[in-house]
């Protein structure tokens, strides 16, 4: 059977990376394996255009024992393409085998707390997540911004994407306080308590560690981290190594209750 986000126990420590061409991807992608990742997360941004095929992103998910998500996000360095021209690459990578696509709460529509609520986008974002579908890949609805949110909000955002078809919902916030720290571990907790699907909770933020650590133990079904720190890509993400150590040596998880 094959291997995908959904059918692993959760959480799945997915390790995340970019790169310019396939044999980067494909290195990374090995660091990530031997490191201890159960998935992986390939950004396309700064992937160069003659390898934005399905060729190309074959053979990263065929180097590797391990499903992929891909994310194709509006920060495109390469090119600078439009948010339908970005799913044209992403459709190709769930032809290749991708085992899940990041589609984004605004897709077709760039709204406030990348959330859409125009129905033409809204029809057409579903229509895209029927043919990744019939691809045989599964979907994560994403949105990412760049404030603090309480937990019923989050729980409303997340509420509404899932009715777009989504098989996994994810949203980003951002925590620079202790109350909204607090705010953002008792959010996690009324997801996994609520919602009934699988969910990627996670923050930025001064205060964004300790979640990001946690959060795992506390309901977050698939979570981001890295094999090393590369200065072109940013050095935020805690490690595989990092991540897995905490996990292991808290010897509690809510999913074992």
């Amino acid at each position: 059977m094959k291997r995908t986000f959904l059918n692993q126990p959760q959480p799945v420590a997915t390790g995340i990376f970019a790169g310019q061409t396939p044999q980067e991807l494909i290195a990374e992608a090995r660091n990530c394996e031997f490191e201890g990742a159960d998935g992986l997360a390939i950004e396309l941004r700064d992937l160069k255009p003659e390898f934005r095929n399905r060729d190309s992103l074959k053979s990263v998910i065929d180097a590797v024992n391990l499903p992929t998500m891909f994310c194709f996000y509006r920060n495109d360095s390469q090119q600078n393409l439009d948010d339908d021209s970005r799913q044209e690459i992403l459709l190709a990578a769930a032809e290749a085998g991708g085992s899940i696509i990041d589609v984004m709460g605004d897709l077709y529509d760039p709204s406030p707390m990348e959330l859409t609520h125009n129905p033409a986008a809204i029809d057409k974002q579903k229509r895209l997540i029927d043919r990744i579908h019939s691809l045989g890949a599964d979907v994560v609805i994403s949105s990412h911004m760049a404030c603090p949110r309480t937990a019923e909000q989050v729980f409303e955002h997340l509420s509404e994407v899932a009715k777009r078809g989504a098989d996994v919902v994810k949203i980003v916030t951002t925590v620079n306080t202790d109350e909204e720290l607090a705010e953002a571990f008792r959010t996690t907790l009324l997801l996994k308590r609520e919602l009934g699907k699988p969910f990627i909770h996670l923050c930025n933020g001064t205060y964004s560690r300790p979640h990001r650590f946690m959060g795992p133990a506390l309901g977050v079904s698939i979570f981001f981290c890295i094999s090393r720190y590369e200065p072109r890509y940013g050095m935020t993400q805690p490690t595989i190594r990092a991540m897995k150590s905490v996990l292991r040596n808290m010897h509690w998880n809510i999913n074992n209750l």
